[in-house]
């Protein structure tokens, strides 16, 4: 019954003369929603690479038994993912209200390089900025999830025989944690493409931004939002079946 309502639903909405097709295939490949499928990737792949970087570097520091470090890093998951990825990209984007000018230096001397907050936090900038750091909250978790899996009496054995923790984790840790994590990783790359749709908000220059710039001038809003969704369903779907082959070649 849900699905044959969940039919008539679509199938309503398709067929509808207010739904115009012909606007839809007009815009589908124009030339700035192309752009705008590219700035998309570009975060998507920037963001996932941050994250695993900044999440790689937090889990590091919780598993290092340090106190200090481990709660650096219980802050950092505190507040990244306490607070709305909104919010902090909107504060990213209005960086120069707090620091009009910003840069890097040696204290007490004219070495260092300074520039204006707006002309160096563009919107692209701020966006990454907020996507990667909210990204590397999840991914330190994902990460140490990773760690965990792996028995620690495999580690104890391989350093008994010789071994330095370096080569225990590149030899047996990471291979291990690297088939447990891959599964979240197909996962997060997916919601970070969809999450890069509220960095509209700041106009980015994504794909949801032109699709708002174009029906902000035609008034098409319907049909444009149509155009970005089919963009979003087959990206997502790509990655979905890419995950599903590496999955499958790691098994």
């Amino acid at each position: 019954m849900l699905l044959a309502l969940t039919a008539w639903l679509c199938w309503t909405v398709v067929t509808s003369p207010n739904l115009e097709w012909e606007v839809i295939g007009s815009y589908l490949f124009a030339e700035p929603v192309l752009s705008g499928v590219g700035v998309t990737l570009l975060l998507t792949v920037a963001t996932l690479v941050l994250g695993l970087l900044i999440g790689m570097l937090l889990a590091l520091m919780r598993q290092s038994g340090n106190p200090v470090l481990s709660a650096a890093y219980a802050a950092y998951i505190w507040f990244f993912r306490g607070t709305p990825l909104l919010v902090q990209l909107v504060f990213w984007f209005n960086l120069a209200l707090l620091f009009p000018r910003i840069g890097i230096g040696i204290p007490g001397t004219s070495l260092g390089w300074y520039g204006e907050a707006n002309n160096l936090i563009t919107p692209f900038v701020a966006a990454l900025f907020g996507l990667a750091l909210h990204e590397g909250a999840y991914m330190a978790e994902i990460i140490r999830g990773g760690f965990l899996a792996v028995p620690r009496g495999q580690v104890d054995a391989a350093l008994m025989i010789g071994m330095t923790p370096g080569q225990a984790a590149r030899r047996i840790v990471v291979p291990q944690a690297v088939r447990v994590i891959l599964p979240a990783l197909g996962n997060q790359f997916i919601l970070i493409l969809k999450g890069t749709s509220m960095v509209s908000v700041i106009g980015g220059g994504d794909l949801l931004t032109r699709a708002q710039q174009i029906y902000g001038q035609n008034y098409q809003v319907i049909a444009l939002l149509v155009v970005a969704s089919l963009w979003y369903l087959a990206l997502v779907s790509l990655a979905s079946i890419g995950q599903h082959y590496l999955e499958r070649s790691l098994r």
